[in-house]
């Protein structure tokens, strides 16, 4: 069996369920180096402008250019500097204008190369071009390929919050190359694997059991339950978009921890001081934490949950945070710009126990405001 038809048996698809704009996520090692192939075959003869930040193009930039290049459709590559700073109107401006300067038309492609900002960026880009042009991912984190480049979720962050300016625009195909996730910092792999364990905890529970067995050989990048874990996130998200587009109804869940973890993100500046991953887990075990401050789940299940969280190295707690702490005013008023309030509602994900996750809308401020208070109070005693 030569290393191609090896390769190609080892991937996985998995199909987002959307009428006419239904597309795939393909899984597995060696995909960037086909993604002319690939495109072409599911996407036809159009032209492609790759974007990618300056930490990927280092690694993978290369192998993609040739790989499009190869076909006659490569029309450029444009690199952003790396980090969530890059989320912004500040580069969004420039990056359309150098799309258009490409000649980029409607029936062409952006071609997003890299972790969740580059796809959210590129993204949006794509939406707003022409008034939408298509576009495929090619996630390069472990963060991206389970959750950000599936779904259609697209935009920039601004001073207010994270993604408050943004467009749902579904790409024309995902390409997830476990082989990229070589070249991530171990950090980076860590932050990434709180959306791993998100499904598990929204909807899954025998899935969380999995991976609180196989967690170490997910980080040894071991090919089968690395590829595994990486499909059963993305069949659960793709599952839900596609029963919940827009967000109306039971997508919200799969923003568990999110209400809490943004606003952290946006208490630190969108900074290297709190990835996106590491501000979900503190957000994963909060939500927890506080639905059984509710009475809603046992606090067994919050104590299983946090403790998963710290085994792989993740943070669990707001003292966590490297810096000072955060008070709860700035922290009520950065979660009041959350994109799920309703009528100045604050709106949770809360659990009733591991697999169970629902929606709470309407939770009373001063209970939020309590919970904080303890939470904050219990980081300055340890």
């Amino acid at each position: 069996m030569s290393a191609v038809t090896a390769s190609l048996a080892q991937v996985r698809t998995v199909n987002v369920p959307l009428g006419s704009r239904a597309y795939e996520v393909l899984i597995g090692p060696g995909l960037i180096g086909r993604a002319g192939a690939l495109i072409g075959a599911r996407l036809g003869t159009a032209r492609c402008a790759i974007v990618t930040d300056e930490n990927v193009a280092r690694f993978h930039l290369g192998a993609l250019e040739a790989a499009l290049g190869e076909s006659g459709r490569l029309v450029g590559s444009i690199t952003l500097p790396p980090g969530e700073a890059t989320k912004s109107f500040r580069q969004l401006e420039p990056l359309c204008e150098r799309l258009l300067e490409l000649g980029l038309e409607r029936g062409d492609l952006v071609v997003a190369l890299g972790g969740g900002v580059i796809g959210d960026l590129a993204g949006f880009a794509a939406a707003i071009l022409r008034r939408g042009v298509r576009f495929v991912q090619i996630p390069t984190s472990l963060l991206a390929q389970v959750d950000s480049s599936v779904g259609g979720k697209t935009g920039i962050d601004t001073p207010q919050g994270k993604n408050l300016i943004g467009a749902f625009h579904q790409p024309g195909l995902v390409l997830a190359d476990t082989d990229t996730l070589r070249t991530l910092p171990e950090r980076e792999l860590r932050a990434g694997y709180a959306e791993v364990a998100k499904y598990g905890l929204l909807g899954d529970a025998p899935f969380f059991a999995w991976l609180e067995r196989h967690h170490p050989s997910v980080f040894a990048l071991e090919a089968e339950v690395l590829t595994r874990a990486v499909e059963t996130s993305v069949r659960a998200k793709a599952d839900i978009v596609g029963r919940d587009e827009t967000e109306q109804g039971e997508r919200a869940l799969l923003n568990l921890g999110h209400t809490f973890g943004h606003a952290f993100e946006a208490w630190c500046g969108y900074s290297d001081r709190l990835l996106h991953g590491e501000a979900i887990s503190i957000g994963m075990c909060l939500a927890f934490r506080f639905s059984a401050a509710l009475g809603y789940c046992d606090a067994a299940a919050a104590d299983r949950v946090r403790a998963h969280f710290a085994a792989v190295g993740l943070p669990t707690r707001i003292g966590d945070i490297p810096g000072e702490k955060p008070d709860i005013e700035t922290l009520m008023k950065l979660m009041a710009q959350d994109k799920k309030v309703r009528q100045g509602k604050l709106t949770f994900i809360l659990a009733r126990d591991i697999g169970e996750a629902f929606i709470a809308r309407d939770v009373p401020a001063d209970k939020v405001r309590a919970f904080l208070a303890g939470e904050i109070g219990a980081s300055g005693r340890r």
